[in-house]
Order: structure tokens, then sequence, then C-alpha cells
């Protein structure tokens, strides 16, 4: 996506309006229809306008590209996330009442769940986690046939013990009946080796599923490239 700035001493941001109309949001929407549109150029079609430090194409790029989408729509608190975007108020209301207003209207498919077998299918599932500028841990929560019953993130930021709380892991289990847990997180680094903190909250998090009889069945590390399983009990291209 290009970031539209002209110098004259001093930068200037230049609005939708000044934009050619072939690459305006809402015109491609009413002249080629919903599909030919990126994620944020429809986050841009919420949001309408930008300030005065930031185009609305431009902020919403930003958005997308430091927290990825599944963060931004799972995301309840306009103050946190006017805060952690620096966005307005009432453009994080309205994005908040819209990706409510989705997940009230298409509820989740039982009927076309994904299943995983291997680390292989998690990296192939967990496919907008690859390009994150920022580090995303995320839990799969599958059922007795493998089948993912809920996707969730559970913390944003470098991993760390004294955040990552089994509480906060296995509560989506007990609540949606999962039988094992899969975990992810992407390292924007590019590098695939488990730090020892990574290694320590896998170890962790096996131990109290344990306690729970919810099975870790493993912790991937995923990035742009490839990936990494930590569990070492676990070869990459098994079925679980």
């Amino acid at each position: 996506m290009k970031k539209y700035c002209l110098k004259n001493n001093k930068e200037k941001v230049i609005k939708i309006k000044d934009l050619p109309t072939h690459e305006k949001p809402r015109e491609k929407l009413l002249e080629k229809g919903p599909d030919i549109l990126s994620m944020s150029e429809l986050i841009a079609i919420i949001l309408q306008t930008g300030t005065k430090k930031e185009n609305i194409i431009n902020m919403s790029s930003r958005l997308l590209k430091e927290y990825g989408n599944k963060a931004i729509s799972e995301q309840t608190d306009p103050q946190i996330l006017s805060k952690q975007f620096d966005l307005p108020i009432v453009k994080s209301s309205q994005l908040i009442a819209c990706f409510e207003l989705g997940k009230r209207l298409f509820k989740e498919n039982q009927g076309i769940m994904k299943t995983i077998k291997n680390a292989k299918d998690v990296y192939n599932y967990l496919q907008d986690m690859k390009s994150l500028n920022k580090e995303q841990f995320r839990g799969l929560y599958l059922n007795s046939r493998a089948k993912i019953i809920h996707d969730e993130i559970i913390s944003l930021g470098t991993l760390d013990c004294s955040i990552v709380h089994p509480r906060e892991v296995f509560q989506p289990a007990i609540e949606y009946s999962a039988t094992a847990i899969v975990l992810a997180h992407n390292h924007p680094s590019g590098d695939t080796s488990p730090s020892l903190e990574d290694i320590k909250v896998s170890a962790n998090l096996i131990k109290a599923g344990n306690i729970l009889g919810i099975e870790v069945l493993d912790h991937i590390i995923i990035t742009k490239n490839s990936y990494q399983s930590i569990n070492l009990n676990i070869n990459n291209e098994d079925n679980y």
C-alpha cells in the first residue's frame, strides 16, 4: 500500500478526497464491489477520515500491519483500542461496533471446522501471523477429533511467564470443552529459534495442562517463511 505524502518544506498529509478516483476505497466499492477491496481499504471506509498526522489509508494499513486482522476484530474496549493504536475514541468505537456486528451476523460454522494433525497444519492455518510486526500469542482449542472449536489471541507482545498466566490459556479450553490445545506465536525477526523464555512458557503450560487434563499438543514458532515446534517430544511432520 502506498504512503501518500507530499513534501513542501514540511510533510503534508494527502487526504482521501485528493486521491485519484480509482484509488478511493468508497469509489472502488461502488464501481467494483467489496470483494476487490483489501482489508485496509474496507477499514478505511468504516473509519471515513484520517487525522492531521495520518490519512485514512495509511492509518488502516498501519493497524493491520502492526496488530493483524484477528487482534483488531477481537478487541472489545474502545479505550484500549484508542490507546494502543493511537486512534481517536470515535474511530475505535466505530471499529468495535462493526466487528461486533459481524460476529453476531456470521457465527462460526461448526460444520467446516479445520482439522489440525501436525505443526504444518498449524502453520498453514495461521497464515495471518506470518507478517505481523509485533509478537502475538495464539491458542487453537481442539475437540476430541482434532478439529478447531475455538481460536483465541491470548496476548500481544514478547512472551513472558509473568504475563502469560495459565488461567488465560486454559479458561477458553474449559469454556469451549476443548480436549487439547495447540499454542503458537510469531517471531517478527524471522528467526524460528525459541528463546529461553519461550521454552519456559511452553513447559509451564504443559505442566498446567497435565493437572487439568487438557493436553498441550504443541507450541509453534511462526515466521514469514518457516516454523518450528518448541515441544521436544513432537516431530513437526508427525501427526499429533
